[in-house]
C-alpha cells in the first residue's frame, strides 16, 4: 500500500540539528494520520507521500518549517516570589497574560534563577534551528473510520486519549 491521504503511516526516524548533533531518535516506530491532520511536520508528510513500506527519506527543515523562528519577546523575567521555593532551571510552567484565555496560555521553561528573579522562555527548545529529519517507513495501513473522525491514530487498544 502506498502512503496517501487518510492512511496511517508508521516510521522510525532520527532528528538532528544543522551541525549533525543527534537530538532525538526513535527505537520503536511512531505512527501518524497522513493527509494534513497535523500529526507530523508537513515537510515530512510531503517527503513520504506516495512511498511504500521500506522507503528511506531525508528532509531538511528551516525553522519556519519546524518549530518557528526564535522570538525574543517570549523570554520573560519575573519576580522570584511568584515561583515555588524549589524552582530550578529546566522546570516548566504554563502561563500567559493576566486576561488570557486558556487557549492563550503557553508553556514556559525556566532558563535562569537568581535570588530576586526567574527568567522563563516560551520558545520551543528547537525554535530557530534548522533540523534534519532522516527516516524509514515501517508501515502503512488504511485509517479506521474512528481515526478519521478524531483526526489522529489510535493504538492497538483503540481510543487512547
Amino acid at each position: 500500500m502506498k502512503i496517501a491521504k487518510d492512511t496511517v503511516v508508521s516510521l522510525r526516524y532520527e532528528l538532528s540539528d544543522a551541525n549533525g548533533t543527534l537530538l532525538e531518535k526513535t527505537d520503536d516506530p511512531v505512527s501518524y494520520l497522513h493527509g494534513g491532520y497535523d500529526g507530523i511536520f508537513p515537510a515530512v508528510e510531503e517527503a513520504v507521500h506516495g512511498k511504500d513500506v521500506g522507503a528511506k527519506f531525508e528532509v531538511t527543515m528551516e525553522p519556519d518549517e519546524a518549530f518557528g523562528e526564535y522570538e525574543h519577546d517570549l523570554v520573560r523575567v519575573e519576580p522570584r516570589n511568584l515561583f515555588p521555593d524549589e524552582i530550578a532551571i529546566g522546570m516548566q510552567f504554563e502561563g500567559g497574560a493576566e486576561d488570557a484565555d486558556d487557549e492563550d496560555y503557553m508553556l514556559y521553561t525556566v532558563v535562569d534563577v537568581t535570588d530576586d528573579e526567574v527568567t522563563v522562555d516560551g520558545n520551543h527548545p528547537l525554535a530557530g534551528k534548522t533540523l534534519n529529519f532522516v527516516g524509514i517507513v515501517t508501515g502503512v495501513r488504511a485509517a479506521t473510520a474512528e481515526e478519521l473522525e478524531h483526526g489522529h491514530t489510535h493504538g492497538e487498544g483503540g481510543h487512547l486519549h
